[in-house]
């Protein structure tokens, strides 16, 4: 068979799942009555060392052991107990892997679980998640019972590349132009085998082989870029810093946060007033406890420093001038994983006259990716944060601290959209926002020469408000 196809080489534990498959499997094989319903002593201690550090040489040597004290089970009871396992870890397998499954199959190649698991137990999991093909370790049998050994490859370490090559060559697949997937030090030959390999949620030894070898490495609990510490990615990390302590030099008047879903896919769009705002919609969603990403200008991802800790936190990079709809796929992308996107629809904070105009003016983006995905859509009123990070200011005034400005943040309900105009649903998100402003947003009046400037970027001169560049002789 000629080989001129390509696959994608999936590892389970630690890579699919966030940790170990084997307390759903033990406990499946305890309900069919085919191992004692009683414990092994440190048998869960051996579990959670497994989803820190990763596979060790003793454990894999009492998986290998696990085909020999398997004789004599029947292997259609066991079978059943793999469909239990498919049912109770199918919702486990971390959204991004199944996203890159999709791409994966969208590209016409095929998916493939390769796993040290007993085949029986996991082949009803990966046919549930969409998974073409099972490489797995698989146990003799005779007479519909285990029989003690091992048919074929011990799919681990060189023998998982030895398995996945022999599949390769009966399915018209060429391993060294395929992807392959893997937390695993042990799952470094068949990672050196394929063309592209991707060590996720790495162990510590493969952590280092990937850095040596520039490897991507990734988590697919969180968006792509996104590192994990200690398995707690930095966004999670400072929202325990997110106490009002810590912030001497603002005040924080936050209400309606029951509004904001605990989990699934969510939307937030709030005004544009500063570049304290996503600071301030940040410390809103901690009180939720869930991470945010931002939609934000290319300049700030390529900004020295900063620019690292914007991809770092998930924040989705836009280039307005490109016009591409990269940065609503990526959204997309991450709302389809259960993840929470804010956008400032406004694109950019109003200069001078048009910072004071009641009338919020938003782009299109939020809207149309809100008829992408019919995620809700959470408006967020801010007010204030140009006092503590003003417009004509290169840095926030952290020095205010005897009389700190206060930030007035309100969440409101979700904004009932019609997805029928892009202009229309624009509209009620901006009206659902400012209503969450306070009465003086809403009053039109006539900015000083001092308010203009606080408004103006250093160096910049007033561009007038919406209604003045329409007029004849304005620019």
């Amino acid at each position: 068979m000629t080989r001129t196809r390509e696959a994608a080489f999936f590892d389970l534990d630690r890579t699919l799942l966030g940790g170990a498959s084997g307390p759903v499997i033990t406990e499946a094989l305890r309900g069919a009555g085919v191992i004692p319903d009683r414990p092994i002593p440190g048998e869960n201690l051996v579990y959670r060392l497994f989803d820190v550090v990763g596979e060790t040489l003793p454990s894999m040597l009492l998986t290998r052991q696990a085909a020999r004290l398997a004789g004599g089970w029947d292997r259609a009871v066991v079978q059943e107990a793999g469909e239990v396992v498919a049912e109770r870890l199918a919702d486990d397998v971390l959204p991004y892997a199944r996203l890159l499954i999709d791409e994966h199959h969208a590209a016409g190649r095929l998916v493939v679980m390769a796993t040290t698991s007993p085949y029986d137990l996991v082949a009803p999991l990966a046919k549930a998640i969409g998974i073409d093909h099972v490489i797995a370790t698989r146990y003799g049998e005779r007479e519909g019972a285990y029989d003690g050994t091992v048919d074929g490859h011990f799919v681990w370490g060189p023998g998982k590349l030895a398995a996945a090559r022999d599949w390769a060559a009966d399915n018209g697949v060429d391993v060294a132009r395929s992807w392959a997937y893997s937390d695993s030090i042990y799952d470094l030959p068949l990672l050196s085998a394929v063309a592209h390999p991707t060590a996720v949620n790495p162990d510590p030894r493969l952590r280092v082989i990937a850095a040596v070898r520039r490897w991507p490495s990734m988590h697919f609990d969180v968006p792509a870029g996104v590192p994990k510490v200690a398995g707690v990615e930095p966004q999670r990390a400072l929202q325990i810093l997110a106490q009002p302590a810590l912030f001497p030099w603002a005040r924080f008047d936050i209400q309606g946060t029951e509004r904001i879903p605990h989990d699934g896919p969510l939307i937030l769009v709030g005004n544009h007033r500063s570049y304290f705002d996503p600071l301030a919609i940040g410390f809103t969603i901690a009180k939720v406890g869930r991470p945010l990403r931002f939609l934000g200008k290319k300049e700030v991802f390529d900004a020295p420093i900063v620019g690292q800790i914007a991809t770092a936190m998930g924040g989705i990079r836009v280039d307005r001038g490109t016009g591409s709809d990269e940065p609503l796929k990526a959204a997309a992308e991450a709302l389809d994983a259960g993840e929470a996107v804010a956008i400032m629809p406004q694109g950019t904070i109003p200069r001078g006259r048009a910072f004071y105009d009641p009338e919020l003016t938003g782009r299109w983006g939020a809207a149309k990716l809100a008829k992408m995905t019919k995620a809700p859509v959470i408006p967020v009123g801010l007010w204030g944060t140009e006092r503590v990070w003003p417009r004509s200011s290169r840095f926030p005034n952290v020095t205010n601290i005897t009389d700190p400005p206060t930030v007035r943040i309100r969440v409101g309900p979700p904004v009932d959209l019609k997805y029928r105009s892009l202009d229309a649903d624009t509209r009620r998100m901006m009206a659902a926002i400012v209503d969450l402003l306070p009465a003086a947003a809403r009053r039109h009046r006539e900015p000083t020469a001092e308010e203009i400037a606080r408004a103006l970027p250093p160096g910049a001169t007033d561009p007038g408000t919406p209604e003045d560049r329409r007029r004849p002789g304005t620019d």
